[in-house]
């Protein structure tokens, strides 16, 4: 039989890894799917209007036709000839409008020329395909319709490869006609446009413009539309025209070559690609516009729940306080369980701490889970006869809190961490919910003892605004989903109603809270009972803590997920506990990585003054609730200058250590009961904690 050391509960068994190399792909191809979307749509570099011509075009050009060949450094203008109309459509192709062009084409026999857009043909390629297969001709009107005379030389050699790439992936051509944006007749080609023109020229395009629009149906014309309901009814009125014998596309109506010309399968395998990068940006651009207003709005709604919560906790306080005409003042003896695994830094404070108290009568239960160092001796050497050492071979937290539940004397046990320094009257405080006949476990105030370092601050933070907080809101609502392992009281026959403390999950505190609601037991906050725990000094350290944290509540979840379909108490919780747990603690978390980069999409392509007042509000928001939940708890606002500094570093690691538990709970990865390296810094620090609370009280 293999032996197993005390080193092997507490290590941690190996974590997936893939999912971090899948995220590192994943998140850099979401950020160039949107670079390529927002350079495109939003159209970086490009100038939205033309600015005003300082030269005319050519005479050749504005006395020639709208069709214009640049070709060979020459000016070649031909026009359609008597009754014979070739219809042009700018832009699209559009989802509405087109597809009744096209019937209404259809309905008369004619054949029209489309200029599209390559960022729209990209985005509805079966109307492209639809347009080459009823035999209309297709024509570039650039990739994003940008001014190209104003473009950069970039900007405008992109507007037109695309709009080839595009083609080539959704109707398998290569165009040889150019329509320049915002152009209409010829003599409009002029200035910085004329150099555009020359250019595209150069490059083998013709360039079509349109007739003036004194000119006759009946002396052949090129007519300009856009896509639009007016199009619709101009195109309507002019295909009944007696005046004209012929609607025909550019090239048949000015005798040239035809204009589409097929690509070979490498150039549609790229234009191909093109069209999947435009339809996942724009995919994503716009799930993601929904995704953000659906979590602003939740986020907006849960601090407002808060706010409105703590407000209602803190009007109903006497009904669980001391001298309530309906509640006795408990005095009850109390068993005080401390499981400890290496915790000599602490473990001494911690005792002492607990022997300070005001409360009358207390056995303390020291487990020792096979210790390697003095935890054991330290607690020993103490000598109150109150203190009670166990020692037994390395188990876990639970096993260790179930030995100490086995030796518990009296009918009231509270339970606490080892690294926990407790005010005098917190266990006194902490007892007095249990009046009440319904209740059997009460929450306490677990504040962060060595806050003075930023992550130390940035956590404090976490305790009061966050958990603290969500405390007040779960009491108030009748959800509450932990006890927390640094400072709870229960119910002894509650416990064991429940089968003592699990070793089926690895927060055994939130898996013992929820079970208790599942027994139709009720939980409660009692914030004035106070005690004062020693966080993680380092990022490596927060990330085991947290992670395992999260992995438990994933477990515990899931193990009492029939909460939600059950009645009474147990109903309540699972109702509104879990599903509170599950939207904003798991999914909103799992989605936080995309909702940066989208962030800094906006932040690029959309305005940062919008996106930037957009996260100010929201920080306002925040800072205004975590003042005043500050203020609830008697601490001073001034802790609030980190928290702008929390949301840039922080809270990315939280929601990647909800990524890592996810994926790690999927897969059934099992983790152990990790420990922390203690320092004893909250027991350095209480003296000056506990001066201010009782300055902040007077």
């Amino acid at each position: 039989m293999r032996r197993r050391t005390n080193r092997g509960r507490h290590a941690q068994s190996r974590d997936p890894r893939g999912h971090w190399l899948l995220l590192s792909l994943l998140l850099p191809l979401a950020f160039g799917a949107l670079l390529f979307e927002g350079w495109t749509t939003h159209e970086v570099d490009a100038a939205k209007t033309r600015s005003d011509c300082t030269e005319p075009v050519p005479r050749a050009v504005a006395q020639g036709g709208p069709v214009v060949d640049l070709g060979r450094g020459t000016v070649k203008s031909a026009a359609m000839p008597a009754r014979t109309v070739a219809l042009t459509y700018d832009g699209g192709p559009d989802p509405v409008w087109t597809p009744r062009l096209l019937d209404l084409l259809r309905k008369h026999h004619a054949h029209a020329t489309f200029f599209l857009y390559g960022a729209k043909a990209a985005q509805h390629p079966d109307l492209v395909r639809r347009i080459r297969d009823e035999g209309h001709e297709i024509g570039s009107n650039t990739y994003t319709g940008a001014v190209m005379g104003a473009a950069s030389p970039l900007r405008a050699r992109m507007e037109l490869l695309l709009t080839q790439k595009a083609l080539a992936g959704t109707a398998g051509i290569h165009t040889r006609l150019l329509r320049l944006p915002q152009t209409t007749a010829v003599d409009t080609m002029c200035g910085p446009e004329w150099k555009a023109a020359q250019q595209a020229g150069a490059e083998g395009y013709t360039l079509v413009a349109a007739d003036r629009w004194f000119r006759k149906p009946s002396q052949g014309l090129v007519r300009q539309f856009s896509q639009t309901d007016t199009a619709y009814k101009d195109t309507e009125r002019l295909l009944d025209n007696p005046n004209v014998g012929k609607f025909t596309t550019v090239t048949a109506g000015a005798g040239l070559a035809a204009a589409d010309q097929p690509v070979s399968g490498v150039e549609r395998g790229l234009g191909t690609a093109l069209v999947w990068v435009k339809t996942a940006g724009y995919a994503f651009v716009h799930g993601m516009t929904w995704v953000l207003g659906i979590a602003g709005a939740l986020g907006v709604l849960r601090l407002a729940s808060l706010v409105v919560f703590a407000r209602a906790h803190v009007r109903r306080l006497t009904r669980f306080r001391p001298g309530s005409p309906w509640l006795r003042e408990v005095v009850d003896p109390v068993t005080v369980l401390v499981p400890a695994y290496n915790e000599e830094a602490g473990i001494e404070s911690t005792v002492l701490s607990l022997l300070a108290s005001t409360h009358p009568q207390m056995q303390i239960i020291v487990i020792d889970d096979g210790s390697t160092d003095d935890t054991a001796d330290i607690a020993a050497r103490i000598g109150d006869p109150r203190v009670e050492v166990i020692r037994q071979p390395n188990a876990g937290k639970a096993a260790a809190l179930n030995t100490g539940l086995a030796h518990a004397r009296y009918e009231i046990v509270v339970m606490v961490d080892a690294d926990t320094v407790f005010e005098p009257d917190a266990v006194y405080r902490l007892i007095q919910p249990l009046a009440h006949p319904a209740v059997g476990a009460v929450s306490g105030n677990t504040k962060v003892g060595n806050r003075r370092r930023l992550l130390g601050r940035w956590q404090h933070l976490e305790y009061v605004f966050g958990f603290n907080l969500d405390r007040r809101m779960f009491e108030v609502l009748e959800c509450m989903p932990t006890v927390p392992g640094a400072i709870g009281a229960f119910r002894r026959d509650a416990l064991m109603g429940v089968g003592g403390v699990s070793e089926e999950t690895l927060a055994e505190d939130t898996d013992l809270t929820m079970a208790l609601w599942q027994a139709g037991w009720r939980v409660v906050y009692e914030e004035s009972a106070i005690a004062w725990t020693e966080v993680p000094t380092s990022l490596s350290q927060l990330w085991r803590q947290r992670y395992r944290w999260c992995y438990g509540t994933l477990q515990a979840m899931w193990k009492h997920r029939r909460a939600v379909i059950e009645v009474g108490p147990s109903g309540r919780f699972g109702r509104r506990g879990l599903s509170y747990l599950a939207l904003f603690q798991v999914a909103l978390p799992l989605l936080a990585p995309i909702v940066d980069v989208f962030a800094l999409y906006g932040a690029l392509f959309r305005g940062p003054v919008l996106s930037a007042g957009v996260w100010l509000g929201f920080l306002g928001l925040q800072l205004a609730c975590a003042g005043y939940a500050l203020r609830l708890d008697g601490e001073p606002v001034k802790s609030l200058w980190a928290m702008p500094f929390q949301l840039f570093v922080y809270r990315q690691l939280m929601y990647l250590v909800v990524i890592q538990s996810v994926v790690a709970f999927l897969l059934g990865t099992r983790l152990k009961w990790q420990r922390m390296h203690r320092s004893g810094t909250a027991a350095q620090q209480i003296g000056q904690m506990v001066a201010y609370q009782g300055l902040s009280s007077q």
